[in-house]
């Protein structure tokens, strides 16, 4: 094959690529990934962390950490919109968990992330319990899954403004 007989082909493939490039960059944030659970958030990105973390501590749940990527990335000269992740967890739950199966232990904590999209909406996304459960083969602990899912959507749902 010459190279002027392979252009077509090369072109069909860029314009291919190029067409799920932009796909993907303006995919509904409901489409992020299949293991997890993405809203849209009626409050900027530190007000849906801020009122995610009082929600929490409100029902006793720890938090560990929260992470600014923004503010990391100004730190090395960089730029990007607003993100930010909060680690918390109950013992309680997660300790059951990791004794059935101590790998979890990578995806516990739980984490949340909330980030302004590039239309300027801001969403909330975590990690679906049930992507852990089958990811990790962990039997038997369904009553924590189903409970840390319960919690998790009416947490996050109050960290979006949907349940005032």
């Amino acid at each position: 094959m010459t190279l002027r007989s392979a252009t077509p082909i090369l072109t069909a493939i860029g314009t291919i690529a190029a067409g799920l490039i932009f796909t993907l960059s303006f995919a509904p944030a409901s489409h992020a990934g299949d293991d997890m659970i993405v809203k849209q958030s009626n409050r900027s990105v530190s007000a849906t962390i801020d009122e995610l973390a009082k929600v929490l501590e409100s029902k006793g749940i720890r938090i560990f950490g929260r992470v600014d990527h923004q503010a990391n990335a100004k730190g090395a000269g960089l730029e990007l919109r607003p993100s930010t992740v909060l680690v918390f967890g109950n013992p309680k739950m997660g300790t059951p968990l990791m004794q059935e199966n101590p790998r979890i232990g990578l995806d516990l904590p739980m984490k949340v992330l909330a980030w302004e999209a590039a239309d300027g909406k801001v969403y909330i996304g975590y990690t679906e319990p049930k992507e852990l459960e089958d990811r990790y083969d962990i039997d038997g602990k369904d009553k924590i899954f189903k409970k840390m899912t319960k919690a998790l959507k009416m947490f996050t749902d109050k960290a979006a403004g949907k349940s005032e």
